[in-house]
């Protein structure tokens, strides 16, 4: 194995690890790296130093040494409503490169990889891809709901219903206090979070299915409830495989395929996927050499029904899409539209992988947790000919206002906005956009244009409040859009249209879009135009004219950035189109 080779070629390696706490007969077994996220900067994370424990299990008992690697991420939550949210997307790479070293620094024959949120999964996915060495990703879980079903991403909502005064403060902190806590007067033990992905499908949630499905985890890991024993027993399975991955010299590469992507694709059509999925799963490819592009997407959103009703677009929380049968339910349902035939981490196909679970006890397990809910199985999931909508939730959006692609999750769209045309109103930066919503200076009619917050601008933030404060504003929500070359959290309800690229501080159209300009929002032909300016309607050749005349006034913006990572990232990221990966990885 490959341990024991560079054993050979550097004499300082056994006696450093000795140093380290191993032992001497454990240099001459498989070496398997366990990398996690582990760390207290959120929930999301706090609790993977267990499951880290467990691998660690599985993988002794099958006659390996693991060394125990962590790479903490931030939580998008905590970086909500101020600058911190400009450094989440550049953490993903970060956070990549920094596995990278690790394991390329030091010498290892397989690897664990543990994490359970909305950087680090497609972190540890871009890890595992670019590394292509015997791999598994382990997902870290969903937390439980709070009471009367409460889950974090309705704070937004409040925090708008807030600010317009129409709660009070105190009804506000108990809002936020039971998003997280079980009961509000329990002891601290009683009451503290439960742990894993917030319990929606937003991009934690959907990454973590995303990793399932492509077939680089286990089948029926993804968004196991962080609080229930059967985290931990998968845990240790996925310890125990590295093991033979190791021997079987399984990679990722054989895993990861066109194909396995294509299943990826179409079980986020039918769970109403993060639109932030457009970011990872294009980035995650290119570090194996495959290129996803928007086409593909819509391609396979058209086809594939969707089928999932867990919030935002649906109506339970996260944690009770496993006991419905989780990624395999799913699967199931469409499954005359999948690659069957692709081979997956437990050195079987995916086929191979379903027959499996019907029969080891699998559904009954996720099941018989539904009783005590008072819910079915076909409450959550619905069957393929009686899906919630035909297609699936993501639309891409092409026109000479997006000629790269812009992005629409369009499954909580109200059907009002679905062929529509509204008058520009032009922000080049959210803070300002925000205070125009809450301050009832945002009317019916209008296309709030939110720019300069791409990948090159500031880094690619959300704009989750602005979102939400549009979404729960009853007024606005069937009657405005929000336009914008940055990006939503995978939370993001209403009508938001995101990723318009070529982005603002590269010069796209978006930049050149002034008030009153007319926008032509057609989600069923897929396109996203300026058909008028001065709200009045003009030729393609008229808007051709004025936009060359507009383009040759631009003036590129000066960086807000003059050194650390977002100076790199704004300098070096790729379109949002592409996976907004940095080009320097390549």
């Amino acid at each position: 194995m490959k341990s024991q080779q560079l054993r050979k070629l550097a004499p300082e390696l056994d006696s450093l690890r000795l140093g380290s706490g191993w032992k001497i007969d454990e240099l001459s077994k498989p070496q398997i790296i366990v990398e996690s996220s582990y760390g207290h900067s959120h929930p999301g994370s706090a609790h993977l130093d267990k499951l880290v424990d467990e691998a660690g299990i599985g993988i002794k008992e099958k006659g390996g040494r693991a060394a125990n690697y962590f790479v903490t991420d931030i939580c998008d939550g905590e970086a909500q409503g101020h600058d911190g949210m400009n450094y989440s997307l550049v953490s993903r790479d970060i956070m990549a490169a920094m596995m990278e070293i690790h394991v390329k620094a030091t010498p290892f024959d397989a690897g664990v990889f543990i994490a359970s949120c909305d950087k680090s999964v497609p972190a540890h996915l871009m890890a595992i891809a670019r590394l292509d060495m015997p791999a598994i990703f382990m997902p870290g879980g969903i937390m439980k709901a709070g009471p009367n079903l409460l889950t974090l991403e309705q704070i937004g909502t409040y925090s708008a219903q807030y600010e317009r005064k129409e709660i009070t403060e105190e009804q506000f902190m108990v809002y936020k206090l039971r998003s997280m806590c079980r009961y509000l007067h329990s002891s601290r033990e009683e009451g503290c979070p439960d742990c894993g992905a917030c319990s929606f499908m937003g991009t934690a949630s959907t990454m973590q299915v995303m990793a399932e499905a492509l077939g680089i985890a286990l089948p029926g890991s993804a968004l196991i409830p962080a609080h229930l024993p059967e985290l931990k027993e998968t845990a240790r399975k996925a310890g125990e495989h590295a093991l033979g991955l190791a021997k079987e010299e399984l990679k990722p590469s054989d895993i990861m395929t066109i194909q396995a992507f294509e299943n990826a694709i179409m079980v986020h059509a039918a769970i109403a996927g993060s639109s932030n999925s457009l970011l990872h799963l294009p980035a995650i490819a290119h570090e194996l050499g495959i290129q996803l592009s928007p086409d593909l997407f819509n391609k396979i959103h058209r086809k594939i029904p969707y089928l999932l009703n867990i919030r935002p677009s649906g109506f339970w929380p996260g944690e009770y899409f496993w006991y419905a049968g989780g990624v395999p339910a799913i699967m199931e349902e469409i499954k005359e539209f999948l690659h069957l035939d692709v081979m997956t981490v437990t050195g079987k196909t995916l086929e191979e992988n379903l027959k499996d679970l019907q029969l080891n006890g699998f559904y009954e397990n996720c099941h018989k947790y539904l009783p005590a809910l008072g819910v079915k199985v076909g409450d959550i999931i619905k069957p393929l000919h009686t899906p919630i909508k035909a297609q699936g939730a993501i639309a891409i959006l092409k026109g000479n206002l997006a000629p790269e692609g812009a992005v629409v999750k369009h499954s909580a769209i109200s059907p009002r906005l679905m062929q529509v045309t509204l008058k520009a109103r032009v922000f080049d930066c959210e803070e300002n956009a925000i205070e125009a919503v809450l301050q009832k200076k945002i009317h019916p009619g209008e296309a709030v244009f939110i720019r300069y917050e791409g990948p090159k601008g500031s880094g690619m933030p959300e704009m989750f409040y602005t979102t939400e404060a549009i979404a729960s504003d009853p007024e606005l929500v069937e009657t405005i859009a929000l336009i914008t070359d940055g990006r939503f959290s995978g939370a993001t309800r209403g009508p938001a249209i995101g990723h318009v690229s070529p982005e603002a501080s590269e010069g796209g159209p978006i930049a050149l879009v002034e008030n009153d300009d007319l926008i032509r929002i057609d989600i069923p032909a897929r396109t996203l135009d300026i058909i008028g300016t001065d709200s009045i309607e003009r030729s393609v050749e008229e808007i051709e004219k004025i936009l060359s005349e507009r383009r040759a006034h631009w003036i590129k913006p000066e960086s807000q950035y003059k050194k650390g990572i977002l100076d790199i990232y704004t300098h070096n990221s790729v379109s949002p189109m592409k996976g907004a990966y940095m080009e320097f990885f390549m």
